[in-house]
């Protein structure tokens, strides 16, 4: 399993003649567990700390490593490794068609078209998309779109997947259905979600709160910790 470690990473943010503000205090954390969960409140500091993992957002003090790889050194390398969901689809889902889509994710390295092309069929048909690949990826349902998102990210081969919150604008049934298929991925997860029976199905939950861990282990035990800080 892919290791990620946080050894003090901080980040914070400048405010206009009135010093900093600290949007994540210093966190050390190692990450080896196939699933882990991120959960807190809006505003807590935790999709911070996912972005870290491959340097959407970079520390301000302190390092990130994804298996040795330093997030503020080795980006392009890191972000080879780690793919990254974001919670509306629509800010990865850029070409007009579910097949030119994937391809465009393809398209570091895959140099030809044709092969491009049936390499994207292949990702569409793994995740039941086959039947849309020329569809307009503006017809798609909600789960349907953050699938083809899901999609091409996984194209490229990731050991390790963020996903931010995937499940937010979606309703029941596509709750279910993208959840699973993340929660069966092969690759490391580190999820960040305010669904609790989601996490609750991961090896390992964070707490954040305040911009800060609060707590950090078995999913029971850190979803009571996270309910007895929300019901205080």
């Amino acid at each position: 399993m892919t290791s990620i470690q946080l050894d003090e990473a901080a980040v914070r943010v400048p405010l206009p003649g009135r010093g900093e503000r600290e949007i994540l205090a210093p966190t050390t954390l190692t990450l080896t567990e196939w699933r882990v969960a991120v959960i807190g409140a809006n505003g807590s500091g935790k999709s911070t700390l996912a972005r870290l993992v491959n340097g959407l957002v970079r520390p301000s003090s302190g390092r990130v490593l994804v298996d040795g790889l330093d997030v503020a050194r080795d980006g392009a390398a890191v972000r080879r490794k780690v793919g990254f969901c974001f919670t509306d689809p629509a800010a990865q889902l850029v070409m007009p068609t579910c097949v030119e889509d994937v391809e465009l994710s393809l398209r570091r390295t895959v140099a030809d078209a044709d092969e491009r092309r049936r390499r994207a069929m292949e990702v569409l048909s793994a995740h039941g998309l086959a039947d849309h690949a020329h569809d307009s990826v503006h017809s798609l349902s909600g789960g349907q779109r953050q699938l083809l998102a899901l999609a091409g990210v996984l194209a490229t081969d990731p050991v390790v997947v963020v996903a931010d919150e995937p499940t937010t604008l979606l309703d029941r049934a596509n709750t279910r259905r993208v959840a699973d298929r993340l929660l069966g991925l092969e690759q490391q997860l580190v999820l960040v979600t305010h669904d609790l029976d989601l996490a609750a199905r991961c090896d390992r939950v964070i707490v954040v709160d305040a911009a800060r861990v609060v707590a950090d282990g078995r999913p029971d035990e850190a979803i009571v910790h996270y309910t007895d800080l929300v019901d205080a």
